[in-house]
């Protein structure tokens, strides 16, 4: 008789954005003249650059002809774009990171989910509250014990130490949901306690190209030590629009205990058939001149969303947060109303979506999150509509 893993029935009926969809779908089918507008999950609007648009094109041609056609990649990824990589996103920032620390994946979600998977289910994991559920449901499939690290108005949402000892942290700055940071002294507070610890951080460095502030890391191994205690990951995703396209990498340095770099390789080796040959080939045109120029000009676009939607909400009475270094906006709910209340009323009222703060953990509850990847027409409508509602 096939057992279940159990550990799978402790988790929520469905994922956050699945029963968002869900909700969004019902009203639209009771009310099909409704124009809904989404600032919720966050996907882009944008097309590809067009540095990107080519490279594509170019490498679709190449596989129509058998002495350029690509079959199977290698797991941790293509010269090409490992090395553009490193040089581009890590030696000219002065971090020294090789090309054989890079494993190119098919985004950042499947690498923080998995990468759990090297570490014994004994391991106890921190995690911030609120924080992005793939961290919290991937530990507890595993069956491990996950402490939370509350972050609120009241700390500045810059969650404290454990009290106790943790073997793993997962932490994720620029933060999805909240759109807030740590400057480099508040990471380096990190680093030492997992040097201190002999613990593990995974940090999930996702929308690291939305830093606008100088005191802001673009990468933990900003900080000295870092490499002997972390594990980065990045994505294409909202850095270059490649929600439909999938690239993403980590970085594993070789400086890590238990040689983590050659078991990732192992892993993946058995259980990744590599980012196809078009995507990386995508990838790596964002890192030309063209290509750099070009994805600057995207996320000034949804900074500029994030700008306008910052100055609107605080003119009409709410708190908010993020959205100056992040593409996210975290916003308290107005009176006593819920996460799950507030958003029935954007959407019942005002034909928008937003994102439950609640959904992100007990500490979100009385927040929601509004994302700035709309397009400016459909942001500034929202606004209009939120404002003549309340």
């Amino acid at each position: 008789m096939a057992l279940i893993n159990e550990n799978f029935l402790k988790l929520s009926e469905s994922y956050l954005f699945t029963e968002i969809a869900r909700k969004v779908n019902a009203y639209k089918e009771e009310h099909p003249k409704a124009d809904v507008i989404s600032l919720g999950i966050g996907d882009v609007t944008q097309p590809l650059a067009p540095a990107v648009i080519e490279a594509l094109h170019k490498a679709t041609d190449e596989m129509a002809i058998a002495t350029t056609f690509r079959g199977y990649g290698p797991e941790r990824g293509y010269d090409f774009l490992r090395e553009a990589i490193v040089e581009n996103d890590f030696r000219s920032r002065g971090i020294d990171i090789e090309a054989d620390e890079v494993f190119v994946s098919d985004g950042a979600k499947s690498d923080t989910g998995n990468f759990q998977e090297l570490l014994s289910a004994k391991c106890v994991v921190a995690v911030t509250d609120p924080v992005y559920p793939v961290y919290i449901d991937a530990n507890t499939m595993a069956g491990r014990e996950i402490v939370k690290l509350p972050c609120t108005a009241e700390n500045g949402f810059v969650p404290e130490l454990p009290t106790g000892h943790v073997d793993v942290i997962y932490l994720c700055y620029p933060n999805n949901p909240t759109g807030t940071t740590l400057t480099k002294e508040q990471l380096k507070v990190w680093v030492d306690y997992a040097i201190r610890e002999n613990a593990l951080i995974f940090y999930d460095a996702a929308y690291e190209a939305y830093i606008q502030s100088e005191e802001v890391p673009h990468s933990i191994y900003d900080i000295a030590d870092a490499k002997q205690c972390a594990v980065e990951f990045h994505s294409y995703s909202k850095t270059a629009g490649f929600t439909g396209i999938r690239c993403g990498y980590t970085v594993v340095p070789k400086t890590l205990r238990a040689s983590l770099n050659k078991l990732w390789n192992r892993r993946q080796s058995t259980k990744f058939n590599g980012t196809s040959y078009l995507a990386q080939r995508a990838a790596e045109a964002i890192y030309t001149p063209k290509g750099k120029t070009q994805i600057k000009t995207t996320i000034a676009y949804y900074m500029e969303n994030a700008r306008m939607m910052r100055k609107a909400l605080t003119g009409m009475g709410f708190k908010v947060y993020g959205g100056i270094d992040a593409p996210y906006l975290w916003v308290q709910t107005p009176g006593s109303m819920t996460s799950w209340e507030f958003f029935d009323w954007m959407l019942h009222s005002a034909h928008v979506v937003c994102t439950p703060g609640v959904g992100f953990g007990v500490q979100g509850e009385g927040y929601v999150r509004l994302t700035a990847f709309g397009t400016h027409e459909n942001t500034e409508k929202a606004l209009r509509r939120i404002d003549s509602k309340l």
